[in-house]
């Protein structure tokens, strides 16, 4: 299993707690991801939403591809799987844009391509907003547009949204960055399926993560393209005791209606098609991220992404709080001693 995390660009991930002690700053950023490395993360995901819908709207909120470009000189191997919504970014110009970063990083950038959900962050920025179908065509023009310049010199393209004559983009990146992405509906799984590398999703059980694995390795194979990875978004949660972790959980997730970062429920379960119904519980934590249950003991957390390990998950993608002690927590945990192959130390 490979492990990355979210970077908090808005400041936490929990709409009931207030202050979660992680500001949305360039030096706690930057003291994260670069202990990150030395503890043994893989990946961070830097996500891109110019309002707060965490904290609210009024509150900071980092852009996502200039602190990628200052993390890219500060780390070392951390891979950067930066957020990019098409109708925000003009592809020729981010083609550029992330071949340059991906030039000062040595080669670790990667792109998460959102087919955004929030119209009215979209309208309050005085951007285009397409409908469901619309948005995933218009991600796979730029999708086109984007990869062309990264492999052709010249690049031309004459499509619906996009035209460009005889456009260069050097130096290209060292190596063609990963492409990521995510969702559920029938239009953008056959859109991923083409065209990107690998599918990430939102947090649940390890049964429903198999299906959706398997629906994707499926589709994967009839484009005749190597086989895509798979990853998925959790919030996690270690402790001595399974109690302690659980007092943890109460503590996350009694609501608070009145938090800010509830302001847009009703926008956000609108503009995503989910499989099942939302609880309003779930929407305290981020991604769907306490689905999957990495929640208890490091014997329980081991066991369960053991479990989403055997069903073909290759990276998760942690959402914790606060973000640097809970990852040093689970590092030490967890990751340092699968890689010395000895027992889990006991937790502080």
């Amino acid at each position: 299993m490979r492990y990355g995390f979210w970077a908090p660009v808005f400041g936490g991930w929990l709409r009931n707690v207030a202050d979660e002690a992680m500001e949305a700053s360039w030096d706690y950023m930057r003291r994260l991801c670069t202990r990150a490395e030395e503890i043994g993360f893989d990946l961070t995901l830097i996500a891109e939403l110019n309002l707060n819908d965490i904290k609210g709207e009024d509150q900071p909120a980092l852009d996502a591809w200039s602190t990628a470009a200052a993390l890219a000189a500060v780390t070392r191997s951390l891979e950067l799987m930066v957020a990019v919504r098409p109708n925000f970014h003009h592809p020729a110009l981010l083609a550029k844009q992330a071949a340059n970063i991906d030039r000062i990083s040595n080669g670790r950038l990667a792109l998460n391509v959102v087919s955004s959900w929030w119209a009215q962050e979209a309208q309050s920025y005085g951007l285009t907003f397409d409908q469901h179908d619309d948005r995933y065509a218009r991600t796979s023009e730029w999708l086109d547009v984007v990869e062309g310049l990264w492999t052709q010199t010249p690049f031309s393209h004459a499509g619906a949204r996009y035209q460009l004559d005889n456009a260069f983009c050097e130096p290209k990146p060292v190596r063609k960055p990963v492409i990521y992405a995510g969702g559920e509906s029938e239009t953008a799984k056959t859109m991923i399926a083409q065209q990107c590398d690998a599918y990430v999703m939102h947090g649940d059980a390890p049964e429903v993560i198999a299906e959706k694995i398997a629906d994707m390795r499926a589709r994967r194979a009839a484009t005749g393209k190597p086989p895509l990875t798979f990853g998925m978004a959790a919030y996690a949660i270690v402790r001595e005791t399974e109690a302690e972790a659980r007092a943890e959980v109460e503590r996350i997730t009694t609501l608070d209606p009145s938090a800010p970062g509830f302001a847009n429920f009703q926008q956000w379960l609108s503009g995503t098609e989910l499989e099942r119904e939302m609880k309003l519980q779930e929407y305290s934590v981020s991604n769907r991220g306490l689905r999957p249950q990495l929640v208890g003991t490091p014997d329980q957390v081991r066991a369960r992404i053991a479990d989403f390990e055997a069903v073909g998950l290759d990276l998760l993608l942690l959402q914790m709080s606060p973000q640097l002690e809970e990852m040093e927590r689970f590092a030490a945990a967890l990751i340092a001693p699968a890689s010395a192959g000895r027992a889990a130390p006991a937790l502080s």
